[in-house]
């Protein structure tokens, strides 16, 4: 059996450490497009030059990306990972993220659910400084196709839909031809990112741009917009990947204001499809 509920549910990971530079985080604020049309604009200047550096919440899921291949050697997984999709992704923010730093991580196997014809496989990633306080906790959840029918339960339904009236802020972020090509120097290197061959073989004309960078861009959307800036305001951020972009597009991100959260759903602008669903930001205080 494919997957083994009592052998994988619960199962923790080999810890592992890493580190970045802020040199690592200005490569990942230009992968998600900042800078873009103001260079020299000072609020985009906190995101590409050393001197007013900070650091946006959804870089957090960076330098724990690897936690999706560490599946393979968690016992009661044996699951084929070329029909894998990500499917959601959450950071919550514990202390705001630095510039740089040294970290230790540990994953576990936190949720297994059958959703008939895949599977959802729930992977919790607790970051810290390294010998000190907790930094972020990442949740990275894939679809494995082909690998439900095994009798758990079906999971929780999707809890942030967005209202039904018209968003209280819209927000255009353009994309660059190359912007997968860029943002694939952050760490994901899938070639369905950046080879036409290989993307055609996944059912697409040309390649797509990662899940994970258009998370980030709509976090930069709404941090700019509704937060003036401030990533300190940010204590959790969670979407679910509803559709792709293509590098080159506009995506539009819609902003709902309700009870100390923000509601949001985005959309490829030139073909009005869906990107980004199921997503809410929660603030500090």
């Amino acid at each position: 059996m494919p997957i083994d509920l009592k052998k994988a549910l619960g199962a923790e990971m080999t810890p592992t450490e890493g580190s970045w530079t802020q040199d690592d985080v200005i490569l990942y604020h230009l992968g998600i497009g900042a800078g873009m049309e103001n260079p020299t604009e000072p609020k985009e200047l906190e995101y590409t030059y050393e001197r007013y550096l900070k650091t946006l919440p959804s870089f957090g899921v960076i330098p724990v990306f690897d936690a999706i291949g560490a599946m393979t050697a968690v016992p009661g997984i044996d699951i084929n990972f070329a029909l894998v999709l990500h499917g959601e992704q959450e950071i919550e923010i514990h202390k705001p993220i630095p510039i740089a730093a040294e970290i230790e991580s540990q994953g576990r196997i936190s949720g297994i659910y059958d959703k008939g014809k895949a599977a959802l496989l729930v992977t919790e990633v607790v970051t810290r400084e390294k010998g000190g306080d907790k930094l972020f906790t990442n949740r990275f959840s894939i679809f494995a196709r082909g690998e439900g029918g095994f009798g758990g339960e079906s999971g929780p339904k999707a809890g942030n839909v967005a209202p039904d009236r018209d968003p209280d802020v819209l927000c255009e972020s353009k994309t660059l031809p190359q912007q997968a090509a860029l943002y694939r120097l952050s760490g994901d290197k899938n070639p369905l990112h950046i080879d036409p061959e290989f993307a055609g073989l996944g059912g697409f004309d040309t390649p797509i741009l990662h899940g994970l960078c258009s998370f980030g861009i709509v976090c930069k959307a709404v941090v700019d917009t509704l937060l003036d800036g401030d990533v300190t305001k940010v204590a959790s951020y969670g979407a679910r990947f509803s559709g792709v972009v293509f590098p080159g597009e506009t995506i539009l991100t819609k902003m709902w204001k309700e009870n100390g959260r923000i509601l949001i759903a985005a959309e490829s602008k030139e073909r009005g499809t869906p990107v980004i669903g199921n997503c809410a930001m929660t603030l500090n205080g």
